[in-house]
């Protein structure tokens, strides 16, 4: 079953998250030597960008030069346009950072499948003898129809299971080509952490957390976000209280 953690404001919630990445970033890094980071865009990356270097100041050993940074999903737009996630993260966030962490790059120059193609292969091989890949923590947002990553609702997407990365050239939310992480990944990861916040995330997050707390469905739920399932690893939840509104009892942070 999911933690789910409540905060009275988004700006609180900001800050635990903050904390939670600067402190998964210290535990990996002394006990393997890095961490290794999934980032999700919109609305994560201006949290980030303001909440995260100064809870890293704050937490010994989580330097981000010890870290592999990759991105949950990515729009096959130019780095410089403003859908661009990998493009949003180095100009607000790892531009903060002194000594860099290493940064898997989606090629945005490419074709859909290509694109897609080349980022798996540059994330097996920061993965070596791993199958599949265990990232430490992956962030993750949802939308208003449940979306997570790139994966949609009704999408073919939600049935693959051989590939790590693929694509998608057909998105109903705009720009319609990406790259996305499959199920298979994200179920691998140690952790996964999912964010929301507003009014208009209420509705989905009753329908995707009753749907998790079904041990064993029949069949998979149809709200993509419920389907993060963690083979061995944690999943929680953090919310503002807008976000947790139809949640029969909301718990605290």
């Amino acid at each position: 079953m999911a933690a789910v953690s409540v905060f009275p404001s988004p700006g609180e919630l900001g800050a635990a998250l903050a904390r939670s990445v600067a402190e998964a970033a210290a535990e990996a890094v002394a006990s393997g030597g890095r961490f290794t980071l999934g980032l999700s865009g919109g609305s994560l990356v201006p949290l980030l960008a303001r909440e995260l270097p100064p809870a890293l100041s704050a937490v010994a050993g989580s330097e981000p030069s010890r870290w592999l940074v990759a991105f949950c999903d990515e729009r096959l737009v130019p780095p410089e346009h403003p859908e661009s996630t990998g493009g949003a993260y180095r100009s607000q966030l790892l531009s903060q950072f002194a000594a860099p962490p290493q940064v898997l790059w989606v090629r945005s120059e490419l074709g859909p499948a290509e694109a897609a193609r080349d980022y798996e292969e540059q994330l097996r091989k920061a993965f070596p003898g791993e199958e599949p890949p265990r990232f430490d923590l992956l962030l993750l947002g949802v939308g208003p129809d449940g979306h997570t990553c790139s994966l949609f609702p009704g999408h073919a997407l939600l049935q693959e299971q051989n590939s790590l990365i693929s694509f998608l050239e057909d998105s109903p939310k705009p720009p319609p080509r990406r790259v996305t992480m499959t199920l298979p990944l994200l179920n691998a990861a140690k952790s996964l952490l999912l964010v929301a916040t507003g009014a208009s995330k209420a509705p989905v997050i009753k329908r995707i957390l009753e749907q998790q707390e079904q041990q064993e469905p029949q069949e998979p739920p149809p709200v993509p976000a419920a389907r993060l399932r963690p083979r061995s690893g944690r999943l929680r939840w953090l919310l503002d209280r807008e976000a947790a509104a139809e949640l029969r009892e909301p718990p605290g942070p």
